[in-house]
């Protein structure tokens, strides 16, 4: 079960995905404003869209469709299986979202998403603008008609989201340490009611070793949760591993600062890592959660 790094030559890899379908992963290559697919089978990589609006996080729909969250778009849209594109959510309350960093689909078809401001600081990753939204919320949109409501409005900066194996809990990442050392570095879990939409039962479920932090989260099917961390001590760029209960199982070392994996292979016991240049891949004896 060696890392292997199966492709390079990316300025920022994040966002991976997989569509078991065409056994494929798609993420994002951010300052090159470009989503990359990496084939399974053979090996190939290749552009899958650009331009891509400067793209962050990527997830796919239970109709196998892609949910994408743009930075240069400040918005979240969905390809369609034509390769038409959908926008799902791109204001709130008649003002423009902030810069849509991640996202998660449940099984009834709600997506929920991440809205910090790192997509409009600057040009790098995005065009630089002055955030609408006075809050860095967390929102969900509505499977039926479409109306988009705050879930959490008392975040730093949101970013990486998941559902455990039930969709019982939503794990959603703070990374408020980039805008100052007081600041959150840690993962919070929240209890789901999905029948009101809504969140209850805030906690932090772990911190992260700061000046380090945690990007992207992924669950297995036995509700572990697995999240990227770097930026800080070299020595801990790579993925961590948690018990459902917020006890650390053990870590994957990455030569490089880890933004954000995701499970794949036909199995799903094939974890994809986003190194910063690069993308890992190692086997594991866990699958993943995520459905499709």
């Amino acid at each position: 079960m060696a890392v292997e790094r199966v492709a390079t030559g990316f300025r920022w890899a994040e966002g991976p995905v997989y569509f078991p379908a065409g056994r494929y992963v798609l993420f994002s290559d951010i300052p090159n404003n470009r989503i990359m697919r990496f084939c399974e089978d053979d090996g190939h990589l290749s552009v899958y869209r650009q331009p891509s609006m400067n793209s962050n996080g990527n997830t796919i729909d239970r109709e196998g469709r892609l949910i994408t969250c743009e930075h240069a778009g400040r918005r979240v849209t969905r390809t369609e299986l034509d390769g038409s594109i959908t926008v799902i959510a791109d204001k709130y309350n008649g003002k423009r979202l902030n810069s849509p960093n991640d996202a998660v689909v449940a099984s009834d078809g709600s997506i929920w998403f991440t809205d910090p401001i790192y997509g409009i600081g600057g040009y790098y990753e995005g065009i630089k603008a002055e955030p609408e939204q006075e809050k860095h919320n967390v929102y969900r949109v509505d499977p039926k008609s479409g109306d988009i409501k705050v879930v959490v409005d008392d975040f730093v900066e949101p970013n990486g989201i998941a559902f455990s194996p039930d969709e019982k809990k939503l794990y959603v990442i703070d990374t408020g340490f980039t805008d100052g050392p007081d600041n959150p570095s840690h993962i919070r879990v929240f209890d789901v009611d999905h029948a009101a939409g809504k969140l209850s039962n805030s906690k932090v479920f772990a911190d992260m070793p700061k000046p380090s932090i945690t990007d992207g989260v992924r669950t297995d099917t036995a509700g572990r949760v697995w999240l990227s961390v770097g930026w800080g001590d070299p020595n801990e760029d790579g993925v961590r591993c948690y018990t459902a209960e917020g006890d650390l199982l053990g870590k994957i070392h990455i030569p490089e600062t880890v933004a954000n994996l995701c499970f794949g292979g036909q199995q799903r016991n094939r974890l994809y890592i986003c190194g910063s240049t690069s993308l890992y891949a190692v086997y594991t004896s866990a699958q993943g959660a995520l459905k499709p």
